[in-house]
Order: structure tokens, then sequence, then C-alpha cells
């Protein structure tokens, strides 16, 4: 097999990237945009030792879970790589996912639940970050390539509120008018990085944050006062950026005007929301993967609750009505005072959060004496670390509730805890992020 070669292929499974996966001389291809049952014409586009990656040319027989997308863009720029496969199909190639983990961790015996659907298949994200580069002379927002930095533009993002894209389109037409740089990130120069715009379902308040180069800049005066006049918008933030780094946002925030934070709602609990803080990307769908991981855990009255990588108190704020008490703690310290401004404004009494890293925090807790009855955790996609996994257990708890962002580090992590003496027979998959590969689960481990 070599490189610009062209070859028939038929499509038997999908990658957990979504790609088409082939077979041809001992070797995997992986084909994007291809679908199981398709027989395409290809053309490679790289080999390696034991796999090659090629592109289509030509679909020859067509699976009918196919659906033809408008806009291309949103499969190529992995915005949307699941966006030409029928929903129900979607759902299930998620459910297969986590299927497809259990079994290579040996734990065939766990029940693995339908994919609980989006109440909105598009137009879901309350939030976009949308990359600002020059394209062919002139200032443009859309999306990278996948696997490279070539940015695609775009005007529709189709998985973000359609009121974003509203925003998004006219930031951009006030940079270009304004004649503000776009970032060149080869020489480190220019200004606007990325576009940030959150927007609350609630309260249909919108945040702008611009994430620049410098602190400021000739036009910013101007920028901002016609940012300020776009319709809903009730905040524009700069947020400082000046490193050569792929890390969106810098550390520094400055308010340019309007209101710090934004409020949005996870079923009757109100959270104030700053431009750095976590907040669920689908408004609509997280108070049901809430609901359904409180419904597992079966909360008593009288439980003491710990919210592990809390953010900004979504999950611990949402328990509190259902438990005795809540603890929480968080790495990122504007995100605890915000938790902790959280319970104020819903008047709760009983949550109380603290900065610290969760594996270190636990630790400490553990050695304190408490003791826990539910711990909830629902951390980054690397998962949870040995020590805290170890700090958990030691604090006794009933059940420990894993809501997950990464199934393949999630059942890792349950096995150690398996290990531990906590079981589980069941995982529940949660649809998130309609459109894409990623796929959220809830688990509840109880002791044995």
């Amino acid at each position: 097999m070599q490189k610009n070669q062209i070859v028939d292929l038929e499509i038997t499974d999908l990658s957990y990237e979504a790609m088409g996966v082939a077979h041809l001389d001992g070797m995997t291809v992986f084909v994007n945009n291809a679908l199981p049952g398709e027989i395409v014409s290809t053309k490679i586009l790289k080999v390696k030792k034991n796999f090659a990656f090629a592109k289509i040319e030509k679909i020859k027989k067509e699976s009918p879970d196919r659906i033809n997308v408008k806009l291309r863009q949103w499969v190529q720029t992995g915005l949307a790589s699941l966006a030409h496969i029928k929903y129900d199909k979607q759902l299930e190639f998620k459910c297969n996912q986590v299927v497809n983990l259990l079994h290579k961790a040996d734990l065939d015996n766990v029940k693995v639940g339908q994919t609980m659907p989006s109440p909105e298949e598009t137009g879901y994200r309350n939030k976009a970050q949308v990359p600002v580069r020059e394209v062919n002379g002139k200032l443009d927002i859309g999306f990278f390539r996948k696997h490279s930095h070539d940015l695609v533009p775009l005007t529709n993002f189709f998985t973000t509120d359609p009121e974003i894209d509203r925003v998004l389109i006219k930031v951009r037409d006030i940079l270009r008018k304004n004649h503000v740089p776009a970032y060149d990130e080869n020489r480190n120069k220019g200004e606007v990085r990325y576009l940030e715009v959150r927007r609350s379902k609630a309260t249909g308040e919108i945040m702008v944050i611009l994430v620049c180069l410098h602190k400021d800049f000739p036009q910013l005066k101007k920028v901002t006062k016609e940012i300020s006049e776009i319709k809903g918008v009730t905040s524009v933030v700069l947020n400082h950026n000046p490193k050569k780094t792929n890390v969106i946002l810098g550390k520094k925030d400055y308010l340019l005007w309007g209101e710090p934070q934004i409020t949005d709602k996870i079923g009757d609990v109100s959270f104030k929301i700053s431009p750095q803080s976590f907040f669920q990307i689908n408004s609509l769908q997280t108070p049901r993967l809430y609901e359904l991981a409180i419904q597992k855990a079966d909360l008593k009255p009288d439980d003491v609750v710990i919210d592990a990588y809390s953010g900004i108190g979504t999950i611990g704020l949402s328990v509190a009505k259902h438990v005795k008490a809540v603890r929480g703690m968080e790495v990122i310290e504007p995100a605890v005072e915000d938790a902790n401004a959280n319970a104020k404004l819903n008047g709760i009494t009983s949550a109380e959060y603290v900065v610290g890293k969760a594996e270190e925090v636990m630790p400490k807790w553990a050695k304190e004496g408490l003791k826990t009855d539910v711990i909830f955790v629902d951390p980054p996609r690397k998962g949870l670390t040995p020590e805290f996994i170890d700090a958990a257990v030691e604090t006794g708890p009933k059940k420990i509730v894993y809501i997950s962002c990464n199934p393949a580090t999630m059942v890792r992590d349950l096995r150690l805890f398996k290990e531990q003496g906590y079981d589980f027979n069941e995982i529940d998959p949660v649809d998130m992020f309609p459109q894409t590969p990623h796929v959220e689960a809830v688990a509840v481990l109880e002791k044995k």
C-alpha cells in the first residue's frame, strides 16, 4: 500500500473517533466520513507500519444510515464528525463504545443502558470557542480542519445555539471593520486569537470574550462599544493570553463592559457563571444527567455528600436539597468563589466549597476523620488519580457516583474501586454532545 494509491474498501466498523474502519493486505485503514456497510473508492493519504489513513473519492455503495450533509466542513473539521449519521445510529455508536471498553476490561457482566438522547440534536451548545485567523488576507472565524491548524471559515457552527452564531458573525464583522489584526500563530503576532461566546438558555444573557495576545490594542475601546450594542450582549471581557501555546485561554480576564457574570439554571438552581467557569455545555440535557445520577444514588436526608472536581458547584448544589450536607473542592479559585456565591444565591446553607486539588484535599479530609455517605465525582478527561481513589475509599462512603466525559478512563478507575471493595453492575451512557463521538456516562459504585 502506498501514498496516493486509489483503492476500493469495504467499511466494516467505526473507530472511537467515528472514522470508517476497513482492512486491506493485513492493514487497518481509517477512512474519514465513511460508514459501516459502505463500499468506497478511496485515496491513501498516509501509510504507517500497521495502519493507514484514506479519504473518500467516491461512495460506490451507500449506507442507509447516511445523512447527506450540506456543509461537509462540519464533518471535515471534527466540529460535528457524526453529522452524516442518523441520530438513532449515533446513540447506538455511543452505547457500543462503552460496551467495547467494558469487554476489553473483562467486565462483560456489567449492563450498559441505552444512550439517553439529547432534547436538542443541533444548536444545543451554550458556549462556543472559535479560532480567529487571517484567511485570504481577511480576518475570519471558523474551525480547524481535523489534525491540522488550517482554518475552515464557517458562519454556521451547527451544534451551537443559533443566537451564539449570530453574535459570533457580528463580532467578526466589527473586528474586520475596525481593522483588528487576527492572530498569526507562526510568528506569535497579531491580536485576537479566539472568540468565546457564552449564552444562558434560562435568561438569554450573552457574554463575549475576546482572547487576545495583548491586554490592550488601539481599536479596543471602539470595538468594545460596538460589541456592547449587539442585541442580548450583557458582558464584554478581554482574556489575556500572551504565550505561544495551543491552550485557548490565558490566566487573566479583564471586564471591558457590562456584568462580570451571566446567570443560567440547572433545574430550579441558579448559577452565576464567570468567564473561566466550567458549566456543562448542553443546558437542556444537564438537568436530566443530574436527575439520573441523583436517582441512581438513592440519596437519604441524613447523607453527607462530597462533590469532587466541583467547578462552580453544579452537582453539589443540585443534590443539596436531598441531603444533610455537601462539601466540595475545586482547584480553580474563582470557580470556588462562584460555588460558594451560588450556594448563597439559592439560599443553600448546607454546602461549602474549598480551593484545592481533589487528590490532595481528599487525603487531608480522610486524615481528619471525615466520614461520608456518598461521593460524586465528575473528573476531567484524564479521570481520577490512584491517590484520590485511595482517599475516597478511606472516608468510607456507602456509594460513589461517577459521572464521566471519558468512558475509557472511567472504566480504568471503576476497576481500581472494584479492587478496593466497591462494585457496580450498570453504566448509563448519556448523549451530552450530539453530532460528535463524545459520550458522557454515569455509574454508581456500592460498598460490598
